[in-house]
């Protein structure tokens, strides 16, 4: 960017003292021929790349926000009025003298381009607030995202201040915006009435508000005895009592583990011990099944594998191995009933409810 020669005036100072004596001299000679001035146009400018801060902007016309809110439904769009501060840095000296100050005759402040700085800034604004809106942010919520804004203004300056002028923004302030009366009393508005699809808030509101009644009926001149019957006919025409808010607010809660319940997969419920599947499709637990009649298939008496392959001789029939030496095999000695696996059975008896014992070893 920068070049130094020092072949372009010679100095007595630099190489040796005769040299530098002589070329002295024939500069001189060259200045006659040019009319006593230089030769050579020799300029030196000075720029100030470091963040030049104290910069305020302000919105004249107030600029469209796009304003969601998921827990109560809303997406709206409201006039937001802001301001603030923001600094920038000039990245590229020599882009900057090329477009802005090279036909510049004295010294090149910063006065001198802030109206436009801040014009552009205010243009590009628009569009950083809006890509910040998409992310759900409330206007209360902006002054905390001043580094994405700062962001966004940059990737919307990048042609005009980077590329033309080799400037960038070096950080963005911005105070509590500020919404029309009736914008931010449209938001609250909206948001105490979305309280209240809680039955139970809208219970406690109710109650308040027939507590306040209360008072003022008991204060009333025409006799407290009026003020309380006014107040029980308009209760009634409400059709709605607290009581029957609570009670629905109940049920809210009382069916969401319900629900949560039937959405888990039904493989997940285990089935009952000693509960067997008819050929008709129904689960019974008894020895006949309840929907067609039919009897309890007989079960396979022998013992399990640790392949889950029921045998009754001494080699597994499916995987060869031989059967565990000293497996008890159980049989419930009051009625017979003997379980699926004879060296596993269940705690009771699904027939009798007996315990399995060592009464019930064969």
């Amino acid at each position: 960017m920068f070049e130094f020669k020092s072949a372009v005036s010679p100095s007595v100072f630099s190489g040796s003292l005769g040299d530098g004596i002589m070329n002295t001299i024939k500069d001189i000679g060259s200045r006659i021929t040019y009319g006593g001035q230089a030769g050579h146009d020799q300029r030196v400018y000075y720029v100030n790349i470091k963040e030049i801060m104290g910069n305020r902007y302000g919105t004249v016309n107030p600029i469209p926000f796009r304003v969601v809110d998921n827990n109560i439904g809303l997406d709206v769009d409201v006039s937001l009025r802001c301001n603030g501060e923001y600094s920038f840095r000039i990245t590229n000296p020599v882009l900057f003298y090329t477009n802005v100050c090279g036909n510049f005759g004295e010294a090149f402040n910063r006065s001198n381009i802030d109206s436009m700085l801040k014009a552009e800034i205010l243009t590009a604004l628009q569009p950083a607030l809006g890509k910040i809106s998409e992310q759900g942010v409330r206007p209360s919520a902006l002054p905390g995202k001043a580094v994405e804004i700062s962001e966004a203004l940059n990737e919307a300056l990048t042609e005009k201040w980077g590329k033309l002028r080799g400037m960038v923004v070096a950080s963005f302030a911005m105070n509590p915006p500020t919404l029309p009366k009736e914008d931010q009393e449209m938001i609250t508005n909206l948001q105490r009435t979305a309280v209240m699809r809680n039955p139970n808030m809208a219970a406690a509101t109710l109650v308040e508000a027939q507590a306040s009644a209360m008072k003022t009926a008991a204060g009333n001149q025409g006799g407290a005895m009026m003020g309380f019957m006014g107040m029980n006919m308009a209760q009634q025409q409400g059709g709605f009592n607290a009581q029957s808010l609570y009670q629905m607010g109940a049920q809210q809660q009382a069916q969401q583990p319900v629900q949560q319940n039937v959405q888990q997969p039904a493989a997940q419920a285990a089935p009952a011990q000693g509960t067997w599947t008819c050929e008709c499709g129904a689960s019974n637990t008894g020895k006949f099944c309840a929907n067609c009649g039919k009897a309890k298939p007989a079960q396979a008496e022998g013992w399990t594998c640790s392949c889950g392959t029921v045998n009754k001789g001494k080699f597994c029939q499916n995987c060869g191995k031989p059967r565990p030496s000293g497996a008890p095999v159980y049989r419930c000695d009051k009625c017979g009933w003997k379980p699926e696996d004879p060296a596993h059975p269940p705690k009771f008896c699904p027939e009798c409810g007996d315990p399995f014992d060592a009464n019930d070893l064969v």
